[in-house]
C-alpha cells in the first residue's frame, strides 16, 4: 500500500539554513526513491493556518518512507531544515483501492 510524506514549512526562519537543507535532502531521495506528488508550488488553504509551502511525496509503503526518513542521507540534511523553518511532517498510509460508497 503507498504511503504519503506530507511536509508542510509553516515558516523560514534561517535561509541560509533551508537553502543547506535543500542542497542535502535529494541525496535522500536518490538512496530511497520517491514519486513528488506537490513540491512547493502554488497552493491554496482553505482551512486552517497558511503555509509557506507544501510538498507531498509518494512512497511504495509505509516502511518504505520510514526508511527514507530514518536514512543517513536524510537524517544529515534534517537538523538544516529543523534550524532553517518552523515545519510539520506527516506520514500518512494511501488507500490503493477507490472508495465503495
Amino acid at each position: 500500500m503507498s504511503a504519503y510524506l506530507v511536509l508542510v514549512r509553516e515558516r523560514t526562519t534561517d535561509a541560509a539554513a533551508l537553502q543547506r537543507y535543500r542542497d542535502r535532502a535529494p541525496l535522500a531521495r536518490e538512496a530511497h526513491p520517491s514519486q513528488p506528488i506537490a513540491f512547493y508550488e502554488e497552493h491554496e488553504t482553505l482551512e486552517g493556518d497558511d503555509a509557506e509551502g507544501v510538498a507531498i511525496l509518494r512512497f511504495p509503503s509505509m516502511a518504505a518512507a520510514r526508511a527514507w526518513y530514518a536514512s543517513p542521507e536524510y537524517q544529515a540534511a534534517l537538523p538544516h531544515r529543523q534550524d532553517g523553518s518552523v515545519s510539520r511532517v506527516i506520514l500518512v498510509a494511501g488507500s490503493d483501492e477507490p472508495p465503495t460508497a
